[in-house]
């Protein structure tokens, strides 16, 4: 009796009192609590649970093999990134052996060019010197030959100057005696 006097005072005055609907001493919640107990007792009894469990465990597996297939991935990315390193560490010492090479070659190529250059300088140095010595000789020929020239004509003036006729003729017999006397 003292929970109506308590549920009675809780209604104000004018207001009905309200109860839920019951049927076998259950409300709707009642009623939803024995419809899943039914529902888990006939999964349990048909092998739901044994249906649960294989999807369960598919899942699991197709989690893991991912997991494995992941692995894998990272482990081929591991892989390549260490050969990659590798081969970058390679190029570079591949490089640095071009460039040393090439400086060597740039070094031995200027050596040449200034042994070049020398043996160029020193066969213009000789050429021109040729063409001097040449140029003396020519000058010196060309000297000689006016000296000659000019001690002709003057030897021609002095003759035709100091020798007439008669002393020409004197020579003549002269030089013509000498010479008959060698043939002789």
């Amino acid at each position: 009796m003292a929970a109506n006097i308590n549920t009675a005072m809780l209604v104000s005055p004018g207001e009905i009192e309200h109860s839920e609907p019951t049927a076998f001493g259950l409300n709707a919640g009642g009623y939803v609590a024995l419809a899943m107990i039914v529902v888990i007792a006939l999964l349990l009894w048909k092998g739901g649970a044994r249906a649960i469990g294989r999807s369960l465990d598919k899942k699991i597996a197709a989690i893991r093999e991912q997991l494995d297939e992941a692995t894998k991935l990272r482990q081929e990315a591991e892989n390549l990134r260490i050969e990659y390193q590798a081969r970058q560490k390679e190029a570079d010492a591949q490089a640095k052996s071009i460039l040393d090479h090439a400086q060597v070659e740039a070094a031995a190529i200027v050596a040449k060019a200034h042994e070049d250059t020398e043996a160029l300088v020193a066969r213009r140095a000789r050429m021109a010197q040729d063409r001097i010595d040449a140029a003396e000789r020519q000058a010196l020929a060309a000297v000689r030959a006016r000296a000659a020239q000019a001690a002709v004509d003057a030897a021609g003036r002095i003759i035709a100057e100091r020798h007439d006729a008669g002393a020409d003729k004197g020579l003549v017999d002269r030089t013509i005696g000498g010479l008959g006397q060698r043939l002789n």
